[in-house]
């Protein structure tokens, strides 16, 4: 394919995303297909003559768009959002052209340098500390994860290097194996499952603590683990906080937490995947107070913040604990300029990386800080106004205070009313939802995830729920 053919089919797909966006409302949210039904609409091997673009046009709704989710329907309120908008759809175009794999400077140094000043921007949005900001002269800044769960890992794996090597000064009789096996980190039961997968696969212990009884991990709960492990010999090194869980968007004590983790020298590592983006709006940073305790921070732009998947900023105080834990440097990837600018390869997992800080410097300049507020701010809206549907209905009850786009919300009585409801909601196919369970207690999570949804949308999906409910407590 030449340039002729490629601005042929680039016009012909950008006009193809823009209607199924701007119509999207109209599909089925979820697709009414069984496992291995693609196999049948594509030939069994691959053509030996290339074929006229018109013709892949032909097949998209055939046989990708008969299996797709619609993520960003505005009935599709499970999980959480995951981002979306045109400014970030055309930057992956750019990134894709561009093509870079900036695993070091010199590999591509707009690659480096936009990414650590995008992070500096999305960082004083979010009002974090400067010594979080590469602007700031120190040693911290900020980073691109693909996803919130490789930040958990990358940060458990830098604050090991730093415990090992303390521990290993303190104690120079004893093997990195012994110190490896005495090595404690702890979370809030309700953190995010990747939290634990972190300690699997950084071959270290993790506990998952009791929460308080609005499933908040308390400091006094953190403090009584650590001094029982320091008391059996153990070495705690890591905790993870959350600041909006995934079950019910709890929000861990951080000011607390921080000064348990300060007063045992321990690295606390803050996980906002999805609420992190509210903290641009002032309004809601009160639910971030403490950070400047932490040693590490991330959130996920590509949930929340109009900025298409992946898209997962990280920021360090102390980035030379990752580096040092992952640096290897062979010959092939020296450059003459290495120290005076980060080599972000040393920051994360994977040596590869795309240029994904151009969707963050599209997104920000196209939509402005005032806009993306005001994006959130109508999420926030749009989830209070289904709280309120649900409270003047005498049949429901609310599970969770709602703070941000999300309602954890049930039938009252038992679970299996509520799981009743639930394959009810979804096997008539016109709004998605998932359900989570707290102590024992099952409800349905309605989050607002698209940047499409009003208010008329709510409203109609109010009504799908209380039909369920109508059918569901009929024949109960």
């Amino acid at each position: 394919m030449e340039a002729k053919e490629f601005k042929d089919f680039a016009k012909a797909m950008a006009d193809y995303i823009a209607e199924y966006l701007e119509n999207i409302r109209d599909r089925q949210v979820v697709p009414s297909v069984k496992p291995g039904y693609l196999r049948p609409l594509v030939p069994e091997q691959a053509p030996e003559k290339p074929e006229p673009w018109t013709a892949v046009m032909a097949d998209i709704e055939r046989v990708v768009m008969s299996g797709v989710t619609h993520w960003h329907s505005p009935r599709f309120h499970a999980y959480f959002p995951t981002a979306n908008s045109y400014p970030s759809i055309v930057a992956d175009m750019l990134s894709g052209a561009i093509a870079c794999i900036g695993f070091t400077w010199i590999a591509s140094p707009a690659c480096t340098e936009l990414e650590v000043v995008m992070l500096d921007w999305l960082g004083q949005m979010l009002g974090l500390p400067e010594e979080f900001l590469a602007r700031s002269g120190g040693e911290g800044g900020g980073v691109i994860q693909g996803t919130a769960s490789e930040a958990t890992l990358v940060a458990l794996l830098g604050a090991k290097a730093r415990a090992m090597q303390r521990t290993k000064e303190q104690h120079p009789d004893w093997t990195e194996v012994e110190i490896l096996s005495k090595l404690v980190g702890y979370c809030n039961k309700q953190a995010h499952s990747s939290v634990e997968r972190a300690g699997l696969l950084g071959g270290v212990k993790l506990r998952s603590l009791k929460h308080d009884d609005k499933r908040r991990l308390r400091g006094d709960t953190l403090k009584e683990a650590i001094d029982e492990d320091i008391k059996n010999g153990l070495i705690p090194f890591y905790v993870v906080a959350t600041l909006g869980t995934t079950s019910s968007c709890a929000f861990d004590a951080l000011d607390e937490i921080g000064d348990v983790c300060k007063s045992h020298d321990v690295w606390l590592h803050v996980d906002a995947a999805y609420a992190g983006s509210a903290f641009i709006c002032p309004e809601y940073r009160h639910l971030m107070k403490g950070v400047e305790k932490a040693d590490s921070f991330n959130f996920n732009p590509h949930k929340w913040m109009l900025v298409n998947f992946d898209c997962s900023a990280m920021w360090l105080k102390q980035p030379r604990w990752i580096v040092d834990a992952f640096n290897v440097d062979p010959l092939y990837l020296k450059h003459d300029m290495q120290g005076s600018a980060p080599d972000y390869r040393h920051w994360q997992i994977p040596l590869g990386r795309r240029f994904r800080s151009l969707k963050l410097w599209f997104v920000l300049r196209l939509y402005g800080v005032e806009n993306i507020q005001n994006f959130i701010r109508k999420h926030i809206g749009l989830a209070h106004l289904f709280e309120k549907l649900c409270l003047d209905d005498e049949r429901f009850e609310l599970f969770e205070e709602v703070t941000m786009g999300l309602v954890c919300f049930r039938l009252k009585g038992d679970n299996e009313t509520n799981e009743a409801l639930l394959r009810r909601i979804n096997g008539r196919g016109k709004i998605h939802l998932v359900p989570s369970k707290v102590d024992d207690v099952y409800f349905l999570r309605f989050a607002v995830c698209s940047r499409f949804t009003e208010e008329s949308d709510i409203q109609s999906s109010w009504e799908e729920i209380k039909t369920s409910a109508d059918e569901v407590l009929a024949e109960k």
